[in-house]
């Protein structure tokens, strides 16, 4: 198989704008000689990157950043082109001068290369250009441009009668512009756009190529829809991946002597419209290659009928052994499905024949909607290859219009062959491929073994096609393994390099993916933030846990509890080197952030203790490390303190939100950027965009208008302001009022939001395509900016121009000083305990030695080395260390022949005996060092004691070690000997026992410890391999009797773990030898902690601990035996728990362990030693898993008990012999069980029915998984899910009430229940009516109710998702259950209703008593189809006590796709008193038939009394006249009076023309119910829907009918939001009566006036913000009228007039 490389280069002209040369630090000579230089530039690691080549010139690029810049536009790199080297990565190009005419080089945005074979990129064709798919041993490619002539049929737009047929070839395809000039001569009128024929634009020439064989020409007008397709002439759709066409003829000729000839039949079934008008192809699959996909043509519209075969003759290359096919369709044509029955293939040179039955529909919108499948060859009627269905997760970038409308395709390819292009058509969510949102897609194809790589791509075509691709997993269910492909980078035309598909690699499964995805994330975060860590810059520091500033106080204590003025918590940033840098005190440049032994205190600045590695995460907080001590980090306890070593893990904190000073500034250049690539952009239009990219047109020079409160005009269009006017946001502003913004600081994400000064509580935020718009504070991150300076402004006044200075001069103040000026740092540093690091003195007065002051001195010989040294020190009290030895200047220390002294401080460890030293950092690691001697002498009582040592240290000789122990010498004799421990390492005979990773071992004994030593001298090239031992040596000073080891592994990644199985240490001397057992994994997991160490004791030293144990303890070990089922299924992968429960408490959870760490396998028995001290006699336990893991699952067979202390001879044997899983068995993952007490009667096993009742308020429904806990007087059952509802298939439907069982021991009296929900699936807030639990033990039926009427929402009421409901104990629950009513409800459907749908139907029963809940109308046996036409459906449903009924309310719920209900007639029977009511309806629930509703109310139809009326009353809600006071949500009403209420109303059609609840109109909306008398109040709200869901609601004003003259008013002039006015989207509303809607006739005045009046004038409050209203008052009477103009205010209440004129009566 040829493949043809690509030979056309771009010659690259770049601009040289004036940005780049005012940018340039050279300038070269304009009387220079041009020299032009040929290079071609290659990218780092991708060998299919075809290179660019490039003509070089100083006058096409000025500088080398230029150069790098122009490459960052051509070369596909993550964060552009930082780094240049030659092809092998040995040198790195720095200058321009250095690049040689004629040669390549490589591009990398980071230091290290990954070097590539030039000669095979050289030739290697772009990862899209495939040619034809095949198999594992060889993969074509074909070019992108046209490389054979293709046909095609264009037609006009509009007139199918106008067609000209064309040919896409090399000459006529160079550009899309050139084709559609030649396609306007063609059709003889200006052809400006292509469409296909079903209305997609095609914008480009791949596009052109990927859309079907027939396109429609089009002008300036819009598409024209005709019958394009019925024609007949559309070509099928090319797929992404598949070659060019062919089209074989029975009767072809062989191409070359080792093509193959195959007999193709094709039988279709014979079933109707099991035939296709679609294009048929199929692909052959060979040991060698692949056939590519061959058309099977012929004569049209005979190919491929219902029960026809269909018969081929194909010629392919040679493939070799046969081993699947696959066979599709275009899908098109008007009737694409295909129901293909069998192929059958005859290879007619060997005579082997091949059958493969499909019996299976090929279609989009039929089945599982795949075109395409692939079938194995069978043998002996079995498939010699398994055909899998792969779970292709496929996660969209978080960027702003990161999603895309276009269709994707994928190609999976691994060591069997590949897929086939395929349409990922069919995701698990709503709607696909949406920003930040993660779609799951099923591809079925035969197994293809290893993945190794993916193409994945779209067709460019819809209106947000541009795609920005994060990561692809592929989950394989054959072989349980997931394939990463990071991505990480836009598909789109646009952006990037331009490509809209992308090959795609496996990541190395040796490390972790998500790991790889951290590092890339990180190096991202530090790309974009590392300008706030450039010298000069000011910071701040702030900790999200103690909500505090970084302080550092005069006396160098260091805490996290200052505010954001505190002026201590400045810091000065001065770079050592790329991330390592200096933080001085702004207010004291002397004093800087140090890390001493672990511990943040203060400095004298510029000593290596205060250079710190800033980490960036990729959150955006930064971790400050030590530079000196990796692994010491700035670390704060919970109380703001600085972290010691009684501070736990969980109490820890170490990550800062770092705030730069000065960022708006007056005149700062500045960007607000949106995530780590993308910033808020100004496009030519005016339009503002937060997708835009971090370059010119995003910048914005600041206009600082007051404290807080700024304007932002474009740097690249001066003159245009960032503004928010009339319900838009864009950069049209022109710098006036509008334009103002405060700027709103988030101290927890570094982040600033823009509120408008003019309109306030209104942010610039984006919508998810990027585009502004003017929002609400919601708490989304929508409105969030994180801004970075590109220049720094000024502040006025200006008056702190000398502080870069006076920062120099303190920095170097330190080494001119004399020692004595370094006393009260000395002195300060020295209260941190155990020892703290000493600097030398170098003379100068001291203070008197303290008891715990010692010299350290210690002699180099020759040679010396530049290093830090680390100590120890031993003493028969205890141990101090580590204490590092170092100076200032690091080449001053351990030079040759030189005694250097230090002066430490160390506590109280008794009689000293021997010492450790060690090399801590080496600038030199080739470097040795000959230590001689170590002298320690106390100050107080000049002892002195001496180590003599006379070794060599090293870090990188083999034969020498870095660390030594050194005795203390007494009259010429060491204090105790120095021992070679020889220590044996077994590692397992397991499969991936082995591991790389670095491996420690400290050894105990009686004496101390030897110090974590690395185990890495070993007579062995590979350590650590599967069932090896290793032998090492540990020199130290004897430990006398051993009494533990620890053993370390540092493990990476799984793969790395390692499987010891036990150590063996050997001390020659005494012949003794220690045993420790290990037989585990390392790192190993206990109770969701991954631990990396482990401490191993003896096995003498173990059973001597287990015998004193025994003496010491009465009682409380247990061992548990747990017992799994013995067939194959039964284990599970799950983290399996134990509760036990006592007579003085419960033990809590106790975590045995998972199925992923060999437990709980099948047929095996597992045994855990449990301490029960304390818990009393045992009555139950519960055990049970947490559902994790690929199949957690789980038969257990029992649990056995045996008490080990005191010992038990008797063992309690517990049978369980039930499945614990979600889909097996009860469908619950706990049991429980009880144990019998020789004195009490054993507790039985209950089973509580729990009745859970959802609200019948908006969205009161949930889609999360929802717990319970019962507690009792007897304990509780336990957090348990609530999984499977008995009566209905959904579960926590509106107004629903869903059924479950919890089996559990006897809990005695239920006191309360705890229920929550995890906040999981797109509906998670929760409406929570009630809980009624029945039960029965012994003989007595019981029932609790536990109310609860209140939210489990974290949007909603408190922002609880868990609340405690306690029974309700007043005993009205249980009259009300002995009084409840049951009914027989007759429903009667009409004839010509349509079939019944999946749609919630419920009745609501009005009484003179009460009304009865929301009553699901659903079949008592699962499966029967309630509602059929002509049917009479029959329910029983339970009330309470009613009293008279005088009315129903029946509902249908909204779905898609429901046709409606018509409902003839309702009749009711109360079973118990035998009395029957009727309801006469003969009406359709539906929202396209009469009154377009799907509530209807009905009243009871009694001979001996009046009927109720049906009323449409009319509800008219008044929007106020405000800005953003309209609404794009759901909005619901409620009506109340004194017979009822109508329940709650969607008000979906407005009897008013336009949108509804649009600002200053007024809805009216027809709500029918049965009269309600005199209405009394309204309930009104929304459900929050859509952007800008908030509304300001002036009234709402009710009618009895459209006829009446009179009005109900509900006034309430207030915002219906979550964060204005009531703060919340619902609220009741009082009627303050009727008034008139027409103006009645004025009655006569039959008295004379006073002429004192007094009026009063009614309204709502008005705003102490808001101007006085001017209000004018005309008064007529009979000889004149008078207008009084009026101010009121929000307190005027009442008003006197003095009428100034007469009224009289009219004669």
């Amino acid at each position: 198989m040829s493949e043809t490389p690509s030979t056309s280069y771009s010659v690259n002209q770049p601009n040289s704008s004036e940005s780049e040369q005012s940018l340039s630090t050279r300038h070269f000579n304009v009387t220079e000689p041009v020299v032009a230089k040929r290079i071609c530039f290659y990218k780092s690691g991708d060998p299919q990157f075809n290179g660019i080549k490039m003509v070089i010139n100083n006058r096409s690029y000025k500088t080398f950043d230029a150069l790098l810049d122009s490459l960052s536009k051509r070369v596909p790199l993550p964060f552009g082109v930082r780094n240049i080297s030659t092809p092998k990565g040995r040198h790195s190009i720095t200058n321009l001068e250095d690049l040689e005419d004629g040669k390549s080089y490589i591009c990398s945005h980071q230091r290290k290369m990954k070097p590539i074979n030039l000669e095979q990129a050289s030739k290697k064709p772009l990862p899209w250009q495939i040619s034809r798919p095949v198999s594992a041993h060889g993969f074509g490619h074909r070019e992108s441009k046209i490389t054979t002539p293709q046909k095609m049929l264009v037609f006009k737009n509009g007139d199918v009668r106008l067609r000209r047929t064309i040919v896409l070839g090399k000459k006529n395809t160079q550009t899309f512009e050139a084709f559609l000039d030649y396609m306007s001569e063609l059709m003889q009128y200006p052809v400006v756009k292509l469409y296909t024929t079903d209305g997609r634009k095609v914008p480009n020439l791949q596009a052109l190529i990927l859309c079907s064989g027939a396109v429609v020409a089009a002008g300036r007008e819009p598409f024209k829809p005709s019958n394009y397709d019925s024609l007949g002439y559309s070509r099928p759709a090319k797929l992404l991946g598949i070659a060019n066409r062919v089209y074989p003829k029975a009767n072809a000729k062989s191409e070359s002597e080792n093509s193959k000839k195959w007999k193709v039949s094709v039988l279709t079934s014979d079933m109707p419209s099991a035939g296709t008008s679609s294009k048929v192809y199929i692909t052959l699959y060979g040991d060698h290659s692949s056939s590519g996909p061959i058309f099977l043509d012929g004569e049209k519209g005979k190919l491929f009928q219902r029960g026809n075969e269909d018969i081929f003759t194909v010629n392919t290359g040679n493939i070799g052994h046969l081993y699947k096919i696959r066979i599709g369709h275009t899908n098109a044509g008007n009737s694409p499905a295909w129901h293909c029955e069998e192929v059958q293939l005859l290879n007619l040179f060997s005579g082997e024949q091949f059958s493969f039955p499909a019996h299976r529909w090929l279609a989009w919108d039929w089945a599982d909607g795949e075109i395409s499948m692939e079938l194995p060859v069978l043998q002996q009627g079995q498939p010699i290859l398994p055909v899998t269905v792969y779970e292709v997760h496929v996660t969209t970038g978080e960027l702003w219009n990161a999603g895309t409308e276009a269709d994707v395709y994928i190609s999976v390819y691994g060591e069997r062959g590949d897929t086939g292009s395929r349409q990922l058509l069919r995701s698990q969510k709503p709607k696909k491929f949406l920003k930040g949102q993660t779609d799951i897609f099923a591809v079925e194809a035969v197994h293809l073994g290893h993945l190794y790589k993916i193409v994945i791509g779209h067709n460019g075509l819809g209106s947000g096609n541009g795609w920005f691709l994060d990561k692809v997993v592929i989950k394989d269910p054959v072989t349980d393994l997931d394939y990463t492909f990071l991505c990480h980078r836009w598909l789109d035309q646009g952006q990037d390099d331009g490509n809209i598909a992308r090959e795609l690699t496996v990541t190395d499964a040796s490390t972790f993916p998500g790991r790889q995805e951290l590092e890339l994330r990180r190096e991202k975060t530090w790309a974009t933030e590392k300008w706030k860590f450039q010298k000069g810059n000011t910071l701040q520091f702030y900790n999200r846990l103690t909500h505090g500033f970084i302080c550092l106080s005069p006396d160098t204590r260091v805490d996290a509890l200052g505010d954001k003025k505190n002026k201590y918590g400045l810091f000065d940033v001065n770079v050592k080197r790329r991330n390592i840098c200096i933080f001085s005190s702004h207010q004291m440049p002397r004093l800087a952030l140090a890390l001493v032994n672990g511990h943040v205190i203060g400095k004298v600045g510029n000593v290596t203790c205060c250079e710190l590695c800033v980490h960036l995460q990729p959150n955006g907080c930064a971790i400050l490390e030590s530079a000196r001590n990796p692994g010491h980090t700035v670390m704060f306890n919970l109380q703001g303190q600085v972290a010691d070593e009684t501070t736990g893990y969980a109490g820890l904190s170490k990550e800062f939100v770092v705030h730069v000073k000065g960022v708006f500034h007056h005149g700062a250049i500045i960007l607000l950027n949106t995530s780590l690539c993308q910033a808020l952009s100004l496009r030519a239009d005016g339009t503002c965009s937060g997708a835009g990219q971090q370059q010119q047109e995003s910048y914005w020079k600041v206009h600082k208008i007051g404290s807080g409160v700024c304007m932002f005009e474009s740097v690249r269009n001066p003159r245009m302001y960032l503004k928010i006017k009339d319900d838009q946001c864009n950069g049209t502003g022109t710098g006036d009022e509008y334009c103002h913004f405060k700027i709103e600081k988030n101290l927890e994400t570094g982040s600033v939001s823009l509120e408008s000064v003019r309109n306030k509580g209104i942010y610039v935020g984006l919508l998810p395509d990027g585009q502004t718009k003017p929002v609400i504070n919601t708490g989304e991150r929508n409105i969030f900016f994180y801004p970075q300076v590109i220049k720094f402004g000024w502040e006025e006044p200006v008056g702190t121009s000398a502080a870069p200075n006076q920062e120099k001069k303190d920095f170097r103040e330190p080494q001119l000083q004399p020692a004595k000026s370094q006393k009260p740092v000395s002195q300060s540093l020295s209260t941190f305990p155990p020892s703290k690091e000493m600097r030398n003195p170098q003379g100068g007065e001291c203070p008197l030695p303290s008891d715990d002051e010692w010299k350290v001195s210690m002699l180099t010989g020759n040679p010396g080395t530049e290093a830090n040294v680390i100590l120890w020190i031993y003493g028969d009290r205890g141990v101090s260390g580590p204490i590092s030895l170092s100076k200032d200047n690091r080449k001053q220390l351990v030079l040759p022949r030189q005694e250097d002294e230090f002066q430490v401080k160390i506590k109280n460890i008794g009689n000293i005996y021997k010492i450790r030293i060690e090399l801590d950092e080496l600038l030199n690691e080739q470097s040795e060092w000959n230590l001689q001697r170590v002298t320690l002498q106390h100050l107080k009582s000049k002892k002195t004691l001496n180590f003599p040592a006379n070794t060599w240290l090293s870090k990188n000789h083999d034969d020498r070690d870095f660390l030594c122990e050194l005795p203390a010498v007494e009259a010429g004799k060491p204090i105790y000997p120095t021992v070679l421990y020889h220590v044996h390492v077994y590692t397992g005979d397991m499969e991936q026992a082995d591991t790389d990773s670095a491996v420690y071992l400290c050894i105990y004994g009686k004496r101390g410890d030897s110090g974590l030593r690395l185990l890495h001298k070993s007579g062995m090239p590979v350590t650590f391999q599967r069932g090896m031992v290793n032998a090492f040596e540990v020199e130290a000073v004897s430990l006398g009797e051993l009494q533990k080891v620890l053993l370390r592994c540092e493990a990476g990644a799984k793969s790395q773990y390692w499987y010891c199985d036990k150590v063996i240490v050997r001390e020659a001397e005494n012949n003794s030898e220690y045993v420790f057992n290990c037989e585990r994994w390392l790192p190993f997991t206990s109770q969701d902690v991954i631990h990396s160490e482990i401490e191993l004791y003896p096995q003498e030293f173990q059973l001597n601990q287990q015998l004193k144990m025994e003496e010491e303890s009465n009682e409380g070990d247990w061992k548990i035996t747990v017992v799994t089922g013995d067939f194959e299924t039964a284990g599970t992968t799950a983290t399996v728990s134990l509760y036990a429960y006592g007579e003085n408490k419960a033990s809590g959870p106790i975590i045995l362990g998972s199925g992923k760490h060999q437990l709980f396998n099948p047929n095996s028995e597992d045994t855990f030693k449990i301490n029960f001290r304390d818990l009393g006699q045992l009555y139950k336990i519960r055990i049970g898993h947490d559902n994790t893991g690929n199949d957690p699952s789980w038969y257990l067979e029992e649990v056995r008990l045996e008490r080990v202390v005191p010992l038990s001879d008797e063992e309690i044997c517990l049978p369980m012999e039930c499945w614990l899983a979600e889909d097996k068995g009860e469908g619950d993952t706990w049991r429980e069980v009880a144990i019998r007490n020789p004195t009490k009667e054993l507790l039985p096993l209950l089973v509580y029915e729990v009745h859970v009742y959802t609200g019948a308020k908006p969205g009161a429904e949930t889609d999360s998984n929802v717990y319970i806990n019962l507690i009792g007087t007897r304990g509780d059952a336990g957090r348990r899910k609530l999984h499977r509802s008995k009566n209905n298939n959904i579960k926590f439907r509106h107004g629903q009430m869903d059924i479950f069982c919890i089996k559990a021991v006897s809990l005695g009296d239920l006191e309360k229940v705890l229920i929550s929900h995890d906040g999981a699936g797109p509906g998670n807030g929760w409406f929570l009516d009630k809980i009624v639990i029945k039960h029965k033990e012994g003989k007595e039926a019981q029932e609790v109710v536990f109310p609860c009427n209140r939210w489990l929402d974290e949007y909603q009421d408190d922002g609880e998702t868990e609340r405690e409901l306690t029974a309700n104990k007043d005993g009205n629950s249980m009259k009300a259950f002995l009084k409840a009513q049951q009914w027989r409800v007759q429903v009667k459907t009409d004839g010509d209703s349509p079939e019944p749908q999946e749609c919630k139907r419920t009745l609501v029963i009005y009484g003179s008593k009460g009304k009865s809940d929301e009553l699901l109308l659903s079949p008592q046996n699962p499966g029967y189809m309630c509602f059929l036409p002509r049917a009479t459906d029959e329910f029983i449903v339970e009330t309470g006590d009613l009293g008279d009924v005088y009315k129903i309310r029946v509902c249908c719920d909204d779905v898609p796709g429901f046709e409606g209900w018509h409902l003839k007639s309702f009749h009711l029977e109360e079973i118990h008193t035998k009395g029957e009511l009727n309801f006469d309806c003969n009406c359709w629930l539906s929202l396209n038939r009469e009154d377009k509703e799907l509530v209807k109310e009905f009243p009871v139809v009694n001979e001996d009394q009046k009927t109720l009326p049906v009323y449409k009353y009319v509800v008219s809600v008044h929007i106020g006249d405000r800005w953003g006071a309209e609404t794009f949500a759901n909005v619901y009403i409620t009506l109340y009076g004194k017979r009822g209420d109508t329940g709650v109303r969607k008000l979906h059609t407005s009897l008013a023309k336009g949108r509804k609840f649009q600002r200053n109109k007024v809805d009216s909306f027809m709500v029918e119910a049965v009269s309600l008398s005199h209405l009394q109040k309204v309930v009104i709200g929304h459900d929050g829907e859509g952007y800008g869901a908030g509304m300001y609601l002036r009234m709402v004003t009710v009618k009895q009918s459209q006829d009446s003259d009179k009005e109900w008013v509900f006034p309430l002039w207030n915002w219906l939001d979550t964060h204005l006015g009531l703060y919340d989207t619902v609220c009741e509303i009082a009627t303050v009566g009727r008034r008139l809607t027409s103006s009645p006739k004025l009655p006569e005045i039959n008295r004379k006036s006073s002429g004192l009046w007094i009026m009063d004038i009614t309204g709502s409050d008005l705003s102490d913000e808001e101007d006085p209203i001017c209000l004018s008052f005309i008064f007529y009477g009979n000889l004149t009228h008078k207008k009084l103009p009026l101010l009121v205010t929000g307190k005027a209440i009442q008003i006197k007039v003095l009428q100034p004129f007469s009224i009289e009566r009219k004669a």
